[in-house]
């Protein structure tokens, strides 16, 4: 689990890249795949400067790396800081599946303490 500073900050960052849309649907494309700028572009009513920051934004993340063949430039799904915030949101998962679980357990031992309708007929 990331504790450290340096690891929450850079959770911080990942959150924060993940919060717009755009960059979230760019890294759900590059999980089929590396790809360039202009096919990363192509489904987006905007300018391919407009896709690129966002790519710095996901590559200052970690969530993406970039390089060069000849002259196109790919970007590269990095998967491990997605772990990392798949992990620290699962102790949160836990709690509420948790919490969920006592209301449950709550409920029913009040429906079952609870009088019926049929009871309360009967005792009339």
């Amino acid at each position: 689990m990331p504790s450290s500073p340096a690891s929450l900050d850079r959770l911080t960052s990942v959150f924060a890249a993940l919060a717009d849309p755009t960059r979230r649907a760019i890294l759900q494309r590059l999980a089929e795949g590396d790809a360039k700028v202009a096919e990363l572009a192509a489904p987006f009513a905007m300018s391919q400067p407009a896709i690129s920051k966002h790519l710095k934004v996901l590559e200052g993340a970690g969530l993406i790396s970039r390089s060069r063949v000849s002259t196109a430039r790919f970007s590269h799904l990095e998967a491990e800081p997605l772990k990392e915030a798949n992990e620290y949101m699962e102790k949160y998962r836990r709690f509420w599946a948790s919490t969920l679980d006592r209301l449950d357990v709550a409920l029913a031992a009040y429906q079952s303490a609870a009088p019926t309708d049929d009871s309360k007929q009967t005792k009339e």
